[in-house]
């Protein structure tokens, strides 16, 4: 039982280490799935003597040199300007009144002092009135250059690529990706945002000042949907 403690005591000891040592791991500088597309290898041919043409190395002479093939890079300029608002109004009402008069015996109603005491009524009201409203604006300006990922056979670019910004203790970020059309590319190898289809555009921030605007882990907990009282 003696030796038992000590050991127990050193097991938690190292997983305690180990978890802190992961969690204080930088993240690395490509997450999964956004590393930059490479073209593929060029075979390494001895050129023939005499010989002009080298495949591969052609440049057409009827077209500008923007992104077209798998490892291209292109420029997306991030002109995003959203607003959007949605405001609605309901007003229901409703009265229901009934009267019955109580039942006559030899000819006369029956009454007390004068006053007929086996009538009755029935009267309700009801009443809503309900109004709402909603309001977001979102604006994303500046430049991002992504790599080609994939070429569709109808000349369509899948494009995908993301910029980290280091600055004292905190890094941003911007991710982009989406589908590109050739004919939508500019002569200076850019294309606005606004013509990316199934864009996805991520703008957020890891370290110390991300963190500091994060609510913790109790906030979150009692602001959640999942809070049993």
């Amino acid at each position: 039982m003696t030796l038992l403690r000590p050991t127990l005591l050193t097991s938690t000891l190292a997983v305690l280490l180990s978890f802190v040592a992961g969690c204080a791991h930088a993240p690395p500088d490509y997450a999964a799935g956004w590393e930059p597309s490479l073209p593929p290898d060029m075979p390494v041919n001895a050129p023939g003597n005499g010989a002009i043409y080298q495949a591969g190395q052609d440049v057409r002479l009827f077209e500008n040199t923007v992104a077209r093939r798998v490892g291209d890079t292109l420029t997306i300029r991030l002109v995003e300007s959203i607003n959007a608002s949605k405001s609605s109004s309901t007003t229901t009402s409703k009265n229901t009144a009934i009267e019955l008069s109580g039942p006559t015996i030899g000819g006369r109603p029956v009454t007390v002092n004068g006053v007929e005491v086996l009538a009755a009524g029935v009267d309700n009201a009801a009443s809503f009135d309900g109004s709402g409203t909603s309001r977001q604006s979102n604006s994303i300006f500046g430049d991002v250059t992504v790599t080609v990922a994939k070429r569709w056979p109808n000349g369509n670019l899948f494009v995908r690529g993301e910029k980290w910004i280091t600055i004292n203790q905190g890094r941003e970020y911007v991710r982009v990706s989406g589908i590109v059309r050739a004919v939508d590319i500019e002569p200076d190898n850019t294309v606005p945002s606004t013509k990316i289809a199934d864009a996805r555009i991520t703008v957020a921030g890891r370290g110390p000042i991300a963190d500091a605007n994060a609510p913790g882990l109790l906030s979150r907990f009692f602001n959640s949907r999942w809070l049993p009282f």
